[in-house]
């Protein structure tokens, strides 16, 4: 299983997908290959739900993100990691990487803690775009190749974008925080 892959754990039953289904149906794709069904409501759009975190020990230092991808009662966990990365960079892969796994246009509620993520991509994007990828004091916006990935991603779906504060018992928040830290982890350990 690529360090990019979920690991499913039997003991956790909300990391099991199941792959039972009938008619037409978008999948989320993972590295290593495993889908999950997402059956379609009744206006023919799929609704995704996804929780995203990255994140950084030290900052810049090894990083990992994490992903729950839920959508028709199942549910699919992407990680990975960096050696050498920042925070900010965490948050914008996996949200990136979650929009990405989705093999089909579908409607999305993206629920990120990075306040980053969630101005940069509903706020600040169309000015850096209209100012040729510049700040508004004229800089190089910072992370521009994951800014450029994340739209890309994104303008294939309907996203809404939910802010949720971190550590603050979202149990959905905590897990990828979980599944964040667990991937840089294993990536620190080999």
């Amino acid at each position: 299983m690529s360090p990019a892959a979920a690991r499913i754990r039997p003991r956790d039953p909300m990391l099991v997908a199941s792959e039972q289904g009938g008619g037409t149906a978008a999948t989320v794709a993972a590295p290593d290959g495993a889908t999950v069904a997402a059956p379609d409501g009744a206006t023919g759009v799929t609704t995704v739900e996804i929780w995203t975190d990255g994140g950084c020990k030290p900052n810049p230092g090894p990083g990992g993100w994490g992903v729950l991808l839920v959508s028709g009662g199942q549910e699919k966990a992407l990680t990975g990691a960096e050696p050498a990365t920042t925070n900010n960079r965490m948050e914008l892969t996996a949200a990136a990487a979650a929009l990405e796994a989705l093999t089909r246009p579908c409607r999305v509620v993206v629920h990120t803690d990075s306040e980053y993520v969630r101005n940069g991509i509903t706020r600040w994007s169309t000015g850096w775009v209209r100012k040729g990828w510049r700040t508004s004091g004229g800089d190089p916006v910072k992370n521009m190749d994951l800014w450029r990935r994340l739209l890309d991603a994104a303008g294939r779906h309907q996203v809404e974008w939910r802010w949720v504060r971190g550590h603050s018992g979202d149990v959905m928040n905590e897990r990828v925080d979980v599944l964040a830290t667990e991937a840089r982890v294993r990536m620190e350990r080999g």
